[in-house]
């Protein structure tokens, strides 16, 4: 068994948390090529940016679809990460953009949330189809992997045959905990970095939709809750924060779960809240779950390389879990 072993300098969860999204991969042999864009539509008004990138024999090869999270992109350094040990290895990858991240504002007329599974759904079935793909695999990290977890849930036993398994990397599964533990103390750091992002998305719709965005509002919002009560929870008919946050909460529907699924918690998150890892509702045997002391929220830099395959000096330990996970591998080694 690998366990994780934490970079000695990095044992603070929020160091552990903020350096590793500036610390390069290193040494890996495959550089990510470029991907081919793919826009899907989501829903009516509303298309999603994909980038797909496929091996010569790629109808023979499984596929991992990675989802970002809040504020981040296809571009994020964990997706870009993760999506190059998955190509070493002889994966295909697709790369999802949110609704308005990765540049795509004007590409739809919504918010995203952290409900949209059916965004995530709608994807999976369009690359399915359009590039005839099998096992395919979903990755999400933080908002996504709660996105994809809640959409494994509420398809239940019709995630069989669509979904090969599910890997959620410090999933927000209960938004409620989640933003209460950003407005807490030294977490407002992390508070205050989202909602430097989503305002600005909000003056940039303002402009694009002036029919459906009101810029004016933002002199209301000091917290992320106050931002979900004025702009996401309306946008997305869930009325209010509180009814958005227990209704898009993937915690109540992953017990429905029936597909594999390997989620990767640290028990220092600064972010999500250990205790929701706690519930019996994740007591399945579709789901595993990987709970090291440290780790920060989405870091997992470890103090030793992972030897997987070809890549063999890359200490980001979560990314190599997930990819021996979709290699039907133990995901607790290497």
């Amino acid at each position: 068994m690998t366990e994780f072993v934490p970079h000695p300098l990095l044992v603070s969860p929020h160091l552990m948390t903020i350096l590793p999204t500036f610390i390069p991969r290193a040494r890996m042999p495959l550089h990510l090529p470029v991907g081919a864009k793919n826009l899907i539509e989501v829903a009516s008004g509303s298309s999603v940016l994909t980038y797909v990138h496929l091996q010569p024999n790629h109808k023979d090869r499984p596929t991992l679809l990675i989802v970002h999270g809040l504020e981040g992109s296809s571009e994020s350094a964990q997706v870009v990460g993760l999506a190059r040990k998955a190509m070493s290895q002889d994966m295909n990858v697709v790369r999802m953009n949110m609704r308005n991240c990765g540049g795509t504002l004007h590409l739809s007329n919504t918010l995203y949330n952290g409900g949209m599974s059916a965004d995530v759904i709608s994807v999976v079935r369009h690359i399915q189809k359009t590039f005839d793909l099998k096992d395919i695999y979903v990755a999400g990290f933080s908002l996504g992997g709660n996105i994809i977890l809640k959409a494994a849930g509420e398809l239940g036993e019709d995630a069989v045959g669509l979904f090969a398994g599910i890997c959620a990397i410090s999933p927000s599964i209960d938004l409620h905990a989640s933003v209460e533990s950003l407005n807490r103390g030294i977490n407002k750091i992390y508070e205050i970095h989202f909602l430097r992002g989503l305002t600005s998305k909000i003056r940039k719709k303002s402009i694009l939709f002036p029919d459906r965005f009101n810029a004016d509002k933002l002199k209301l919002v000091k917290t992320i809750k106050d931002f979900d009560d004025i702009y996401t929870a309306p946008d997305g008919g869930y009325g209010d924060a509180d009814n958005y946050y227990t209704k898009a909460s993937s915690i109540n529907v992953i017990e429905k779960i029936r597909v594999p699924t390997l989620i990767i918690a640290s028990k220092d998150d600064p972010i999500v809240p250990f205790d929701s890892f706690l519930s019996d509702k994740l007591k399945t045997p579709f789901v595993t779950l990987l709970a090291p002391e440290w780790g920060g929220h989405s870091g997992f830099l470890g103090a030793r390389s992972e030897a997987t395959g070809r890549d063999r000096s890359d200490r980001f330990w979560a990314e190599h879990r997930v990819v021996a996970f979709c290699l039907c591998k133990n995901p607790e080694g290497a």
